[in-house]
């Protein structure tokens, strides 16, 4: 019995790696992403850049080969994530400097969000905003010196060789740089703690609110301009700010929002649930990308509508729409109920 097990294991291992070494004759370039099983990282193991996992060896080799460390992070469902892959990191022009001149790791921030959450306050100290893909330049030690989001490949290889030069013949600078950078970081993360009971009035809510009117779109809803963005909490506080003051203009723009929004095809009529945001300003040219966050806060977002307007259009999508979560995400309907519970218990108790 325990030669036939010790066969079975032998020959499992055998098929194992057959299987791994006739991928990889499959495809021109293999990297050591191939190892990995984060299905993002999985997507770069034929890259002809010469990709490493986040770990200790890949830090320690940077260090000894005096290397500035190049880290991309994203997701599998990023669409710019995808279209800067296929623009720059499966070309091979791109590759030669990436491999040449850097030591070049690639992060799902899915599996590490530790490690997205330190290089995005940095690039968002040093672009003012964020987003994936996070593209960080950092010294051999991991210190961000430079960073940004997409890049277009001819805007990329400008940088990457920039940058190159810089760490060969002002190294000193680069370390200046990383050791400002990274003190404002570290600051950033201090937020004072506040001792007084601050109490807001509606006279402080009115004058928000009358400041947030300028970026409002009346017309066809959400933020003035495209892209535009189904923000929950934005139109959950209005709705209810609405209800309380009695305000028909806030009250009408949150009907506009929810129903263009629910009417255009930045919802999937067909499926259920909305995408991450309309590329246009009438809600009519979708971003294919559907987030967890935004699907579960707008199920609650649409039911409050409906309590607050009777509107049966809010009642219909809410209904589609816990059937969405329902059938395809499970796990989401669970933290809905939860989220009730937990809601319904406050209330309960004040």
């Amino acid at each position: 019995m325990h030669r036939l097990l010790l066969l079975l294991t032998i020959v499992s291992f055998i098929s194992c790696k057959s299987q791994t070494e006739k991928k990889m004759s499959e495809h021109k370039y293999t990297n050591n992403l191939i190892d990995e099983t984060s299905p993002y990282l999985l997507q770069h193991a034929h890259n002809p850049v010469d990709w490493h996992a986040w770990n200790n060896e890949t830090l320690e080799l940077a260090k000894k080969e005096n290397k500035l460390i190049l880290i991309s992070i994203g997701y599998s469902s990023c669409h710019w994530c995808h279209v800067m892959e296929h623009e720059s990191f499966e070309d091979e022009e791109v590759a030669a400097i990436m491999n040449q001149n850097f030591i070049n790791i690639k992060v799902d921030r899915e599996e590490r969000p530790d490690i997205d959450q330190i290089y995005m306050n940095a690039v968002q100290l040093i672009a003012g905003r964020g987003g994936w893909p996070l593209n960080c330049i950092a010294l051999p030690d991991g210190r961000p010196i430079w960073g940004g989001t997409y890049f277009p490949k001819k805007n990329w290889i400008n940088a990457l060789e920039q940058l190159s030069k810089l760490y060969k013949e002002k190294p000193e600078e680069a370390i200046a740089y990383a050791e400002k950078l990274t003190q404002g970081i570290k600051s950033a993360d201090l937020v004072p703690f506040n001792k007084s009971d601050e109490e807001f009035t509606i006279v402080d809510l009115k004058s928000s609110v009358d400041e947030w009117k300028q970026y409002m779109d009346f017309n066809l809803g959400g933020r003035k301009g495209a892209p535009k963005f189904p923000m929950p909490n934005n139109f959950q506080f209005l709705l209810r700010y609405a209800v309380r003051t009695n305000n028909s203009d806030i009250l009408d723009y949150v009907n506009t929002s929810l129903i263009n929004m629910a009417y255009g095809g930045i919802y999937d009529q067909i499926g259920g649930g909305f995408s991450r945001y309309s590329v246009d300003k009438k809600w009519h040219v979708p971003h294919f990308e559907k987030m967890l966050y935004d699907n579960g806060q707008l199920v609650s977002l649409y039911s409050e509508a409906y309590q607050a307007t009777k509107n049966e259009l809010y009642k219909t999508l809410f209904i589609k729409h816990w059937s969405l979560l329902n059938v395809n995400l499970p796990m989401m309907k669970e933290l809905f109920i939860l989220h009730w519970m937990q809601i319904a218990s406050t209330q309960k108790e004040n």
